[in-house]
């Protein structure tokens, strides 16, 4: 029995008075207790498409122009085209009929409510429990769901949980009245890989315990083998392969699938450039048989050569017992104060033109290490000396002219970026305050060529970032830290939000800055086949401390802790 049959629809979106069609005539059916994997790039249309399934989208700005999306409650019932439905009898179908897991708890739980009463809330509007046995249905949520002291969750605030217990709070809520549908919406792309792992693991033991069907929506082709029994491969508004998840893998038919397979990182193979979905659409157009054939692969031999001139300088950085703690919370006045080690002794040493990948589950200290690097963590103990000369005890007036040689790209370019400069004011900011070229027409000049240099052009010197996609906010976040000529850059987390095709344009525009202008990279990122992809060595994090470290490649053919071959474990692999 199929629970939703999507036939022939089509969606058309209101954008400044003018109607865009964002799906095309799509079509698929969701049989009872499977999986469907949704999967395409940013503005593909796969959320839109989830949305339309619960009819989330404001009624003013979207129209459906055709088909019809039917829902199935019982089997000897008459389908609902829910389409059709009016906004009361849509109020008794979502959450109830169908729940969805969205990408960013954060955002979608609610910061002033706590976590109980946020799930409490969906229970007494859906059910006819009271509110004693909703409070006792949370709890026992919770321990389904596998959260630590169900009862201290109840009561906390989101802000005061990790993005993986975030994560499961929502999946609560959303299993809380038995959905027969369940849509996650990206729900592991900001979560390291064990995490991940957990909860891929925790929705396919749900479903198979509730006989849910759940629509998986990722770029993450990865998590999609391991938990989709089919797949949907959506471009531009338009299903352009649709397939069991095995046999789509092993042969797919169009070039937009290809291409998305060929862009992810390789554990077995270093190219020199990672194909994007573009470059691999057009050299199928030009007639090429296999585009994958005209990407060179780095040797051996050459990575040894470059790994022996590298490691006999002198290092750049060189990190030696830094420590960092954070007082926690009392439990009564006069109790003794405890502290809990972000960092603990650690010693590094950083060599210029190197990239060295730091890699760890999140809390692990890896951005708290890129952090009190800079100076903008202090730390508590430990010394860090940059080309010879102790930094750790400079004032915030000696450390000014140093800030311009060491360098941050951070995670989230939307939040990082000032919403109220455009964006050459943004890059021109550093070089005015570092008083870098004669005048703000140089700096124009300067600004506009940088610009170039990362894929974007003029007319983008004048907008603001919210007109500006996910992929081109991260280039321009790129843009602002080579603009002050830098030696030393750390990319934390600088593109585990991107979609792989976008991931794969912003690593070959990493590595091509990295060779054009020697810079030297810390590449933080919980996505392990990138950091082997972009590393020299990698260093493991463990707990505030380098459990392990080595040349990237040795670490993963061969892991010494256990900790590393449970992270390696992890990876989500297209088999």
């Amino acid at each position: 029995m199929d629970v939703i049959s999507v036939n022939d629809f089509s969606l058309e979106l209101k954008n400044d008075d003018e109607w865009k069609k964002i799906l095309h005539h799509v079509s698929f059916n969701l049989p009872k207790g499977t999986t469907i994997g949704v999967v395409g790039e940013s503005g593909s249309g796969k959320s839109v498409t989830a949305l339309s399934l619960m009819r989330l989208i404001d009624s003013k700005i979207s129209r459906v122009t055709n088909g019809s999306i039917l829902l199935t409650e019982k089997e000897d019932g008459e389908p609902i085209n829910i389409a059709t439905l009016s906004e009361k009898e849509l109020r008794k179908i979502r959450g109830a009929k169908i729940a969805m897991i969205f990408q960013e708890p954060m955002t979608s739980l609610n910061p002033v409510l706590r976590c109980g009463d946020q799930i409490m809330e969906a229970l007494l509007l859906h059910t006819s429990l009271t509110k004693k046995e909703a409070q006792e249905r949370v709890i026992e949520l919770f321990n389904e769901v596998m959260l630590p002291r169900p009862e201290k969750i109840f009561r906390s605030y989101p802000h005061e949980l990790s993005g993986g217990q975030k994560q499961r709070v929502m999946i609560a809520m959303a299993m809380s009245c038995n959905p027969d549908v369940l849509i996650a919406d990206e729900p592991t792309t900001a979560l390291d890989v064990t995490v991940q792992k957990g909860i891929l693991e925790l929705i396919k033991r749900l479903q198979k315990k509730y006989q849910m069907s759940v629509i998986f929506i990722t770029h993450d082709l990865g998590v999609v083998a391991q938990i989709a029994d089919r797949i949907i491969v959506l471009y531009k508004g338009d299903i352009v392969e649709q397939g069991e998840v095995k046999e789509l893998f092993e042969n797919p038919k169009h070039p937009y699938t290809q291409g998305l397979l060929a862009c992810r990182p390789s554990m077995t193979t270093r190219l020199r450039r990672l194909p994007t979905v573009s470059s691999f659409i057009e050299a199928h157009e030009r007639g090429e048989a296999n585009p994958l054939l005209s990407y060179e692969a780095i040797t051996q031999e050459e990575r040894t050569a470059k790994h022996q001139q590298l490691y006999g300088q002198t290092p750049l950085i060189r990190i030696e017992n830094l420590s960092k703690r954070y007082p926690l919370r009392k439990e009564h006045l006069f109790a003794r104060r405890d502290y809990v080690y972000a960092l603990k002794n650690i010693n590094l040493d950083i060599y210029e033109g190197e990239t060295l990948g730091l890699v760890g589950e999140s809390g692990c200290g890896k951005t708290t290490l890129g952090r009190t690097l800079l100076r903008l963590i202090e730390p508590d103990e430990g010394t860090i000396t940059y080309e010879g000369r102790d930094i750790t005890h400079l004032s915030q007036r000696a450390l000014r002219p140093l800030r311009k040689e060491l360098q941050i790209i951070l995670q989230d370019p939307y939040s990082s970026l000032n919403q109220r400069l455009t964006v050459g004011d943004a890059l021109m900011e550093p070089m005015q305050f570092h008083h870098l070229l004669a005048n703000n027409a140089e700096r124009r000049d300067r600004a506009i060529e940088i610009l170039k240099r990362v894929g974007l052009n003029e007319s983008h010197f004048y907008r603001y970032p919210h007109e500006f996609s996910g992929g081109q906010r991260q280039r321009i976040s790129i843009a602002r830290a080579i603009a002050v000529n830098p030696r030393f850059i750390i990319c934390d987390e600088s593109v585990s939000a991107l979609d792989v095709s976008v991931q794969a344009q912003v690593l070959n525009l990493l590595n091509e800055l990295k060779e054009e202008f020697h810079f030297t990279y810390i590449f933080i990122s919980h996505d392990l086949s990138v950091v082997k992809y972009m590393s020299d060595r990698m260093a493991v994090m463990q707990r505030g401390e380098i459990v392990e470290m080595g040349e990237a490649d040795s670490i993963y053919e061969n892991p010494q802790t256990e900790y590393t071959r449970q992270l390696i474990h992890s990876i989500p692999t297209i088999k």
